[in-house]
């Protein structure tokens, strides 16, 4: 259980979310199923492998924070060699899979995804600044593409629309969280956004990433295009997030102390489910004969 610990499981099953829906608006139906298996198992090997270099490479401030504090490295579980052996057979794993079960598109898009997290988000932005999640997030966001590429061999447009819902998504998403945990971050040095800015600043960031993501999320419905489920999902949902959004900001201007940030975390997480599943189950609805609206 360390190993899978050092994966960050939660993590990777948020990300396979934002992967087989895709390859289902890419088929405009069901994909093959040993691809879809082949396509969500190299991408839990490749964001494990990422995860596992992470927590490698974090190990000297990890064992200083309440919230990691536990991981098998801090712990001593895992001996760091064993980490680093871990996460490069993870990664080579990912790439050989994908790149024999898909395409070499699809594989390359899972090297790439591990090198920008390892060298871009962790190795140089992390600790140095206040943007970091803004940018390394983008990390997060190649799932969305190499669900595309395995189905189609490339990137069309609405897969790009859907990289960038992830990417606006992901700050609006983990600022809150580095609220709740702010204390950690700025004790062993990380520039987190909620570190570095007091919770109204940090508050109105979340305010207008979570707009701009539910916009953004708007733009596929002409582009694929997308039915009424796909509609509700998009507009009901962010609503729901954006009220969270406003609600923190709202919290913060009134000077609360409790400001309860981990309520705009939740919304994000079931917002971006909602939207996926919609985006996964709006083209097979559009095959049903006569169905309105579709």
């Amino acid at each position: 259980m360390a190993y899978v610990a050092l994966t960050k499981p939660r993590v990777i099953e948020l990300l396979l979310v934002t992967t087989a829906p895709v390859m289902v608006l890419a088929e405009r139906g069901i994909p093959n199923l040993w691809l879809v298996l082949a396509t969500l198992f190299g991408g839990a090997l490749s964001a494990g492998s990422a995860n596992a270099f992470n927590n490698y490479i974090d190990r000297d401030i990890d064992k200083d924070m309440a919230r990691t504090s536990a991981r098998p490295l801090v712990t001593g579980e895992i001996t760091g060699r064993q980490a680093l052996v871990f996460a490069w057979v993870l990664g080579i794993s990912s790439v050989t899979l994908l790149w024999l079960a898909a395409n070499p598109l699809a594989a390359l898009l899972s090297l790439a995804a591990i090198l920008f997290y390892v060298f871009v988000y962790t190795l140089w932005l992390k600790r140095r600044s206040e943007q970091n999640i803004i940018w390394g997030g983008i990390a997060g966001c190649f799932p969305v593409l190499i669900g595309w590429a395995a189905v189609t061999g490339e990137l069309s447009l609405e897969a790009w629309v859907l990289f960038t819902v992830v990417f606006l998504w992901t700050p609006a998403h983990y600022w809150p969280l580095s609220m709740r945990y702010r204390d950690d971050y700025s004790g062993v040095g990380v520039p987190m956004l909620a570190v570095v800015r007091g919770p109204r600043e940090v508050s109105v960031h979340v305010i207008l990433y979570a707009w701009a993501t539910i916009v953004t999320s708007l733009l596929l419905i002409p582009i694929a295009p997308m039915g009424p489920l796909y509609w509700f999902a998009a507009a009901g949902g962010g609503t729901w997030f954006i009220i969270e959004s406003h609600r923190l900001y709202a919290r913060a201007v009134r000077g609360e102390t409790d400001l309860r940030p981990m309520k705009v975390f939740h919304s994000s997480i079931t917002y971006l489910t909602l939207l996926f599943l919609a985006v996964g189950v709006d083209p097979l609805l559009a095959l049903i004969p006569g169905l309105p609206g579709y």
